[in-house]
């Protein structure tokens, strides 16, 4: 391959769409001020890397608190196979009390994780992103006492989830072994995802 072949195959969309983007605490601080550096990620968002994608969703949504924007890069990192897009999208859609076809959206996302494997280490990144990259600067949204995944009035853990979180919470702060297996345990995902919720809001 010539070197202009090569240096052309270097610019192409598809190199920048799926080039590895190291973490936050890995990346060096004057990168941010370093001209080329900055060229070079802006090329990449806009070919549409997910990883970039996922953390100016996150950036969007709980710092500037442009939601709809927040969710559409979502949309896009999460079609392109990122797994912490994908659960933070879950958890914003869970979160909409007055879209019950968005709500249930975000369940079988959350549902599509878990049986995946995929919820601890999504969760997991989520918090590194928000806590490394904008520490002190992120507002997350709340959740109202009576909303609730489950709705199924048999269920014996509905509407329990908060109190599970703050005793796990509370243990961590202890040091107690009581503060693993977050809601690993219960047997309605619907209510493990209604204690995921409570995670994901008190991230930072």
């Amino acid at each position: 391959m010539s070197c202009k072949a090569a240096h052309d195959a270097g610019e192409a969309d598809i190199v920048h769409r799926s080039v590895f983007i190291p973490p936050p605490h890995a990346t060096p601080w004057w990168w941010c001020l370093n001209p080329e550096a900055k060229r070079f990620f802006d090329r990449c968002m806009a070919a549409g890397n997910p990883e970039l994608l996922f953390r100016e969703a996150l950036r969007e949504l709980f710092i500037r608190r442009n939601e709809n924007v927040g969710i559409q890069m979502l949309n896009s990192a999460s079609s392109r196979g990122h797994a912490a897009a994908k659960y933070a999208l879950s958890m914003m859609l869970m979160l909409r009390m007055d879209d019950n076809v968005e709500k249930q959206k975000g369940l079988e996302l959350y549902r599509e994780l878990d049986a995946a494997g995929l919820l601890a280490g999504s969760n997991a990144r989520c918090f590194s992103i928000l806590t490394v990259s904008w520490p002190g600067e992120v507002q997350m949204p709340r959740i109202e006492e009576q909303h609730t995944v489950c709705a199924s009035p048999r269920c014996s853990t509905r509407g329990h989830m908060p109190l599970l979180y703050d005793y796990r919470r509370r243990a961590a702060e202890r040091n107690s072994v009581h503060a693993f297996g977050r809601a690993a345990h219960i047997p309605c995902i619907q209510c493990r995802a209604d204690y995921d919720l409570q995670a994901f809001v008190n991230l930072p």
